[in-house]
């Protein structure tokens, strides 16, 4: 049997303000494309199908065309829901859909396989919807096995693989389990989910996932092999300038008779390419840059020392799909060793507080020549006028 493992489509979500849904339906096509040329029997989501829990029209409809497209070229469909999805939008309609398209959202229902048999018998599928542990606790109020109830999601998850292991005991066959979660050795670069980054979800040990042939797991949008059993596909597209340098696509894993015997990546074209560019201002604008990535994705750091002004104005003149600019000094040559309040202690005039003051806020830049005249001007005016009061 061959699988396609794909997670994190996030149907609906935006990038920097501009909707992604015309390059993930592009994705999307070219992935339903593998999955014809592959001859791959059973495709896997492993949930985050959509970015929000209320997803607009659009987005149904772009899943309700890839499922569909996914379908008709011959294979079996497995969704599961992530923390993104609402569970009952994602599952309402899952009786309604057509034979072979299979919609996991149900906690209740963990542990009970949808089973797809080839020439070597059955295959046993094991769908785990993303498990918040308050919500679950009502279907498994005493889960522990010290009797005590499910609080964290690593409790969570755990309990939901040994209900999947009693299931592949009483069933036998191979089994694939699928799930959404943070799962312990995940390399921080990959491309972290927001709720990961942000420290909202513990972390899942690995041997929690012992028993299946392969455990497709979602959440993290960069691929990941945690073992030669247990990895993440990542996100079809990418959703932040933090996944640039990640590859997109799905990993293609082969069962054979005993149980796993293969997993390679099949990769999937970016639509635009998403690039940095640090330097100054004029130096990121130049002729060489401007010709090499007007067409992608631009985060623009510029290094100047002063704030420039309108940046994002005259980086959009030369990159329309510049997304983002920051502004980071370089660190100044003349910066002064000591903090802006000692400095601000050992000034006598105010000339030497202003000084002070435009180092601390321009990177170690004290004012230039011009700026000199002008500050003493104006504190020379205000001598004057407060001689005449």
């Amino acid at each position: 049997m061959r699988i396609l493992h794909t997670s994190d489509w996030h149907i609906g979500r935006t990038f920097h303000g501009t909707s992604t849904m015309d390059a993930l339906a592009e994705v999307l096509g070219a992935l339903v494309q593998q999955v014809r040329d592959d001859a791959v029997d059973v495709v896997i989501v492993a949930g985050d199908v959509f970015d929000s829990a209320t997803p607009a029209g659009p987005a149904y409809t772009l899943l309700g065309d890839t499922l569909v497209a996914l379908h008709d070229t011959g294979a079996k469909v497995i969704v599961t829901s992530g923390n993104h999805d609402s569970a009952a939008r994602l599952g309402f309609q899952a009786r309604l859909l057509r034979d072979g398209i299979h919609v996991v959202t149900d906690p209740r229902a963990v542990g009970t396989p949808v089973t797809i048999d080839d020439a070597d018998g059955p295959v046993h599928f094991y769908g785990i919807p993303y498990l918040e542990p308050a919500i679950v606790r009502q279907h498994w109020p005493m889960s522990l096995e010290n009797g005590a109830i499910l609080r964290t999601q690593a409790q969570t998850m755990a309990h939901a693989m040994r209900l999947v292991r009693t299931g592949m005991a009483a069933h036998g066959g191979r089994s694939v389990a699928i799930a959404h979660c943070f799962a312990a050795g995940v390399d921080a670069t990959a491309g972290l989910e927001r709720e990961v980054r942000q420290g909202g979800l513990d972390v899942v040990p690995l041997d929690v996932f012992d028993g299946p042939d392969y455990v497709a797991l979602g959440h993290i949008h960069g691929r990941q092999q945690l073992s030669e059993r247990v990895r993440y596909a990542g996100a079809p597209l990418h959703y932040s300038f933090g996944e640039q340098h990640k590859e997109r696509g799905s990993w293609l894993i082969d069962l054979d008779a005993s149980g796993l015997a293969s997993v390679e990546w099949s990769a999937l074209p970016v639509p635009r390419r998403l690039v940095t560019l640090t330097g100054t201002l004029d130096e990121i604008l130049a002729p060489q840059n401007v010709d090499a990535h007007a067409d992608d994705w631009v985060c623009a750091i510029y290094t100047d020392v002063l704030p420039q002004i309108e940046p994002m104005r005259r980086l959009k003149e030369s990159f329309p799909h510049c997304a983002m600019v920051q502004h980071t000094p370089a660190s100044g040559a003349g910066r002064a060793e000591h903090s802006y309040a000692e400095r601000l202690k050992s000034a006598v005039t105010d000339t030497e507080r202003i000084e002070a003051f435009l180092e601390h806020v321009r990177a170690g830049q004290g004012p230039s020549e011009r700026e000199s005249e002008l500050i003493r001007e104006v504190l020379d005016e205000r001598v004057a006028a407060e001689a005449l009061v």
